[in-house]
């Protein structure tokens, strides 16, 4: 099957359990899923059951796509993502974001847990995500493209909407919960940086440093979907003063930082 083939066989896979309308989606990066907990009436849906949808292997992402009520809004959350060193194809990781517009969804959350870079920064930070740039090493959007989905060279001006992102800020002020604002810089992992790398990255204009998101947001961009970017700085990757870090320490930041995350994403959501 080709990639249109694909998303409508997902898509109709999906419509069985739900094919009303949905406001938004919301991608749940590591340690973050707690959020599917304050979602009501919830319809699951295991990854390994749709057709064509990978499956999750990392620590901290359950996979599982989950349908219900949040603030007053429909939702369909992915609570677990797809990353390129797992060893998937661009294809693959940001196919569920392909499928989730097909299904009529126009705005998107996407999440991550992110090392901070910023030296104003403290591990436990939200920051909103203002720009990002793609040091992967590759675009999702090389190969094919399909003009039905989107146009050959989409434009990347206003890849995280400026008008939703002040929505989380102004939630955040009345939340009275601190947020950052900066520039994502997504590389392929599944290392974590070098002193050298950091101050290159942080050289450029990084802020914070992952290994996701950028390939799903470029791809909602690419469908013309309207994005909201949110980290979760789970630790501080600054050049001169790196400690060893390693994966149980980051989910164990994100979850200490849920109790914030998860009342501005449900605070969001009702006032998008």
């Amino acid at each position: 099957m080709d990639l249109l083939e694909k998303i409508k066989v997902a898509k109709e896979y999906i419509s069985k359990y739900y094919a009303k309308k949905l406001d938004v989606a919301v991608i749940l990066g590591t340690g973050l899923g707690s959020l599917v907990n304050e979602i009501e009436n919830k319809i699951i849906i295991k990854y390994k059951d749709i057709p064509e949808f990978p499956v999750s292997t990392v620590a901290g992402h359950v996979g599982e796509l989950i349908i219900g009520d949040l603030n007053g809004k429909k939702v369909i959350a992915l609570n677990g993502r797809f990353h390129f060193y797992e060893g998937y194809a661009m294809e693959q990781v940001t196919f569920p974001v392909r499928v989730i517009k097909a299904l009529g969804v126009e705005k998107i959350i996407v999440s991550n847990a992110a090392g901070g870079m910023n030296p104003e920064f403290e591990a436990g930070d939200l920051m909103i995500i203002t720009d990002h740039i793609n040091m992967i090493g590759v675009n999702p959007l090389i190969g094919r493209n399909y003009e039905e989905l989107g146009p050959r060279f989409p434009d990347m001006s206003n890849a995280y909407d400026k008008n939703l992102s002040n929505v989380v800020e102004k939630c955040a002020e009345k939340l009275n919960i601190k947020v950052q604002k900066g520039v994502y810089l997504a590389v392929s992992g599944p290392t974590y940086e070098t002193p050298a790398e950091l101050r290159m990255m942080r050289l450029i204009g990084g802020d914070a440093v992952g290994m996701s998101t950028v390939p799903e947001v470029i791809v909602a961009n690419h469908m013309g979907m309207k994005v909201i970017g949110i980290s979760c700085i789970t630790d501080m990757a600054l050049a001169d003063n790196l400690e060893p870090l390693d994966h149980s320490r980051v989910v164990e930041t994100a979850n200490r930082a849920m109790i914030k995350f998860v009342a501005l994403v449900k605070e969001t959501v009702g006032n998008m």
